[in-house]
């Protein structure tokens, strides 16, 4: 679940090791080039932070970024 907090929706997915978080990484990479809308987020090991928001838009949460939650939410599945 997408926690919206901070004007910023946040999800931690976490993998059986690091490949699997490198690949839905690479896999996310290429959905956000192609909305140009690009994620904050970290990568520790097995666990990929995800942060979201629009800087055009003044740093918030926008329809953007909730189609973009859906799309990182479809790969994970």
């Amino acid at each position: 679940m997408w926690i919206e907090k901070d004007n910023k929706l946040y999800k931690k997915f976490e993998f059986k090791n690091f490949s699997e978080a490198f690949a839905f990484m690479t896999r996310v990479a290429l959905e956000a080039e192609k909305m140009d809308h690009h994620p904050l987020w970290t990568n520790v090991y097995n666990s990929v932070e995800i942060w979201l928001s629009s800087h055009d838009a003044g740093d918030i949460v926008t329809d953007k970024d909730r189609k973009l939650s859906k799309k990182i939410d479809a790969i994970k599945a």
